[in-house]
């Protein structure tokens, strides 16, 4: 199947590379920013970043179950995360410096945040969601030129996507015994994870302090 099929067939339509260059661009705007305090202090601002644009057949079931139609302008323009970015920091401060640095960046603003470090889900998730507005050299849904187009952005430490990751793989277990002890356990390691995050935060503040 040629390119031009491909993306015809695609629920992002004409939308879909102009997506992905989006996509790319900011990404390397966080390689860049990540090299830079690099060469500057010696440490990186986080350990690595990964990127997708939501596969066909997740935002078409986004779509019927949020009752839009699924389209290229559902995709695009009502849902808010075919783009999705994660970066996975050591530390917890590392992740609010990053929100700084992104509220700098240019063509971007920031819609929506929700800090789930701070204050945790009941099940003990722990991470940084953002969603910006990100302006861009094509024309959107709506017909604007230069158009906004939308990136999900999440920010957790290691221990928080380690959890995450776990829990997510047991969520869709089926006919799993003792589901209550088994929440109440993830509570508790998300909970000793976190603990562990501000730890390794205050002894890297003590190590820095004696330099």
């Amino acid at each position: 199947m040629s390119e031009d099929n491909l993306t015809k067939d695609s629920i992002y339509g004409e939308y879909k590379e102009v997506l992905e260059t989006i996509m790319n661009r900011l990404c390397a705007k966080f390689e860049e920013m990540n090299e830079a305090v690099f060469n500057e202090t010696g440490d990186h601002l986080y350990e690595h970043l990964t990127s997708r644009l939501k596969a066909d057949d997740s935002m078409r079931e986004k779509c019927e179950r949020r009752g839009y139609k699924p389209d290229a302008y559902s995709a695009v323009h009502l849902l808010r995360d075919a783009i999705g970015i994660r970066i996975i920091t050591s530390f917890r401060e590392d992740i609010y410096a990053i929100i700084e640095a992104i509220r700098k960046f240019d063509h971007c603003r920031i819609l929506e945040e929700k800090d789930y470090i701070k204050h945790a889900k009941d099940n003990g998730y722990r991470s940084y969601h953002m969603i910006l507005g990100y302006e861009a050299e094509f024309k959107d849904p709506e017909g604007n030129d230069p158009g906004e187009f939308f990136v999900e952005i999440q920010l957790r430490t290691i221990a928080m996507d380690s959890w995450a990751s776990l829990e997510h793989k047991m969520r869709y277990k089926k006919n799993i015994k003792n589901q209550n002890l088994i929440e109440q356990e993830l509570k508790r390691c998300a909970d000793e994870l976190a603990s562990c995050d501000v730890s390794m935060q205050t002894i890297r503040r003590l190590i820095k302090e004696s330099d």
